[in-house]
């Protein structure tokens, strides 16, 4: 049966993601967050002492759109990511993220001061 993905992530979703998605899944349809949802997962509140008022807009939006064993895959701040993977888990979706090969190298500037570049690589999928 197809089944959809849901994305809670800051990232661009790659067409390499896709084809994965769809290979290991049979992921049919991709779904990003609105804009608004996006800013406000962008902007995970560090000061706060709870996430549960900052989440409600995203479980509602999960509640209305997933359906059970439909995939979201969920990265960003820890403690949004860890409470939004167990409230998936709750509405029988299916929570993943990305792994990827990473590729770091660092060159010696003039200055004596150290520039890194990372390359990172989608790999795959993985279940929390």
């Amino acid at each position: 049966m197809a089944k959809k993905m849901f994305l809670m992530f800051n990232h661009s979703f790659s067409n390499a993601q896709e084809q994965q998605a769809d290979k290991e899944f049979n992921v049919k349809k991709i779904i990003d967050m609105p804009v608004s949802l996006k800013q406000l997962w962008q902007q995970i509140p560090a000061e706060s002492a709870t996430l549960k008022n900052h989440l409600a807009p995203f479980k509602e939006w999960l509640c209305e759109h997933g359906r059970k064993d439909d995939l979201v895959l969920i990265q960003g701040d820890f403690g949004a990511t860890y409470l939004m993977v167990i409230f998936a888990f709750e509405l029988g979706l299916l929570p993943v993220y990305a792994t990827a090969v990473r590729k770091a190298s660092e060159k010696i500037q003039s200055d004596g001061s150290v520039k890194m570049e990372h390359v990172f690589n989608f790999c795959r999928f993985r279940k929390y």
